[in-house]
């Protein structure tokens, strides 16, 4: 499936020329209702989750992508008012799960649970991918990934490009200064495989649309 990363000038370029995805730990997501998307009126079940939500965070991040590029929402809020990039990834399916959208917290029958840690999978599965209706826009899909060592010099997780995480495109935002010669050194051995796209805004439409005039993205 191809999926697509918002993300700032600085840290795209930075990705493509490391060749890497920086990964969310989820401690740090910009929804704090993630993972929490459960009515949690109940102490056992409030506590059972603080169990498993710290238990995940230990040993597991995410990769948030969404389905389109063209959503000009995403672009002022992840790619830095449409100065930033978009890059597009080939993962397999299997390997991806879409984001479900909900305008009340789900409902676990506390009398099932015996210990923190007995939440069962399919309601966890559905906690891992579910979040309020208002996030519908993103049209998120996620993959989750371990986390191994952190990067001695920043102290992140990133997820190396690979076979299951092909770089195959990258949009440059409608309001980005990147050139081509910018994307191109930044690409490197990766320019046959990838497509260039230059963004602008639709003419009679809501959205990111291709600028096709080549003149018009030196």
């Amino acid at each position: 499936m191809r999926v697509w990363h918002f993300v700032n000038e600085q840290y795209g370029l930075e990705n493509i020329r490391r060749r890497r995805l920086k990964i969310a730990t989820l401690n740090e997501l910009n929804d704090p209702f993630d993972f929490l998307g459960v009515n949690l009126g109940d102490d056992n079940l409030r506590r059972a989750f603080r169990v498993m939500k710290d238990e995940l965070a230990q040993n597991r991040g995410i990769l948030c992508f969404s389905r389109d590029w063209t959503n000009p929402v995403q672009w002022s809020h992840y790619a830095d008012k449409h100065k930033g990039l978009c890059l597009g990834f080939e993962i397999p399916d299997e390997l991806l799960g879409a984001v479900s959208y909900s305008r009340k917290r789900l409902v676990v029958e506390t009398e099932a649970l015996r210990s923190p840690r007995a939440l069962p999978p399919d309601i966890v599965t559905k906690l891992l991918f579910t979040k309020y209706s208002h996030w519908r826009y993103e049209n998120e899909v996620r993959c989750f990934v371990n986390l191994d060592e952190r990067d001695a010099d920043s102290g992140l997780y990133f997820a190396d490009f690979a076979d299951n995480l092909e770089l195959s495109a990258v949009v440059v935002g409608a309001q980005s200064s990147v050139s081509r010669k910018d994307l191109s050194l930044a690409l490197g051995d990766l320019q046959k495989s990838v497509k260039t796209v230059k963004a602008r805004l639709a003419f009679s439409t809501f959205k990111v649309v291709q600028q096709r005039k080549a003149v018009l993205w030196p």
